[in-house]
């Protein structure tokens, strides 16, 4: 039976909604907007500009998303990603300081199914990332695919997310003290395994991020964030189905994996694909620090690796019977 939302409804949870709800739609919304200027006579007006837009998009600025992008601080602090942040609600929780001098390799776990709790963590200041640790410029990092889809890549670098490349990660981890990067490790196989109250992370022979912190000389900052598994249903796709096995091959083609979600609807809580309101809070692990080593052995890349695994899984020992009360199974690294 669908449960409706009430029609006394507050207007401030109206509010989170509507804010929710545009950051769902925005990639497609800039989807079909590029194709309306280029095919459909009402917006031909404007094609001529859009297609400058294109021409320097293409030829000039291209490389702008691996080169640090266009942090815009003034919109990763608009009122509506505070709206965003208590929809569900989500919070970032500091457990030791950050030295502004130093840089910083910050890794995410889990994926979850979209990295809800990334974005606005390290992609906004809803959460007020740059109080709790003044100094430190954070780069939350994605697919380089992202940032072929025009008008969508100048949102995604006003937030200050640039691509995951290793050209990327080095631009930016070398632009000076507290340059820093955030990286969903787990990336799009993780999300297959984002089912609620469970924490199977894709992280056992993930080991380029380590290996970039040592080239660079930065600190590993490892990131459990709770609740990112919670926010929508994903159909049973255990490994070795048939399901699964389709949505891997999916991947390998596409870059990108396709679980089959369900969330919550604008006017009702049962089917949609909105993300349910269920809170998410990040906890940022003490730094690993690194050596500077131009050409980390195996054996070093191993070491660094291990301690990480072992920040990471004490930090999620240390909180889960707060905020996973609800889990199935314990953490699983992959």
């Amino acid at each position: 039976m669908v449960e409706w939302a009430p029609m006394d409804t507050p207007i401030g949870r109206r509010r989170q909604t509507c804010a929710v709800l545009a950051w769902s739609l925005i990639q497609p919304f800039c989807f079909v907007l590029s194709i309306s200027l280029l095919f459909f006579p009402p917006f031909w007006i404007f094609t001529p500009l859009f297609c400058v837009y294109l021409g320097w998009f293409i030829v000039v600025d291209r490389k702008t998303p691996s080169q640090g992008g266009r942090k815009m601080q003034w919109f990763r602090r608009l009122f509506w990603w505070r709206m965003f942040r208590d929809y569900f609600p989500i919070r970032l929780v500091k457990t030791a300081d950050l030295d502004p001098s130093k840089n910083y390799v910050f890794g995410y776990h889990p994926h979850g199914i979209i990295g809800i709790g990334a974005v606005c963590n390290f992609g906004t200041e809803a959460t007020k990332f740059e109080d709790k640790f003044p100094g430190i410029d954070l780069h939350l990092l994605t697919l380089k695919t992202n940032f072929n889809f025009p008008i969508f890549r100048e949102y995604l670098m006003a937030l200050g997310i640039c691509d995951v490349s290793k050209e990327s990660c080095n631009h930016i981890l070398q632009s000076g003290p507290g340059s820093s990067i955030c990286i969903v490790i787990g990336g799009a196989a993780e999300a297959l395994d984002a089912h609620p109250g469970t924490f199977d992370l894709t992280l056992k022979n993930r080991k380029g991020f380590v290996k970039v912190a040592l080239q660079n000389g930065a600190s590993l900052v490892p990131v459990f964030s709770f609740g990112e598994n919670e926010v929508f249903e994903q159909a049973a796709n255990p490994r070795g189905s048939k399901l699964r096995n389709w949505q891997t091959k999916l991947q390998k083609v596409l870059g990108f994996s396709m679980p089959l979600v369900r969330g919550r609807g604008v006017f009702q809580y049962n089917y949609g694909l909105m993300p349910f309101r269920r809170p998410i809070t990040s906890v940022v692990g003490t730094p690993i620090d690194c050596p500077k080593v131009a050409k980390p052995t195996q054996e070093q890349i191993d070491l660094y690796h291990e301690k990480y695994c072992k920040t990471l899984t004490h930090i999620y020992d240390k909180h889960k019977n707060v905020l996973a009360m609800q889990r199935k199974k314990s953490m699983k690294i992959m």
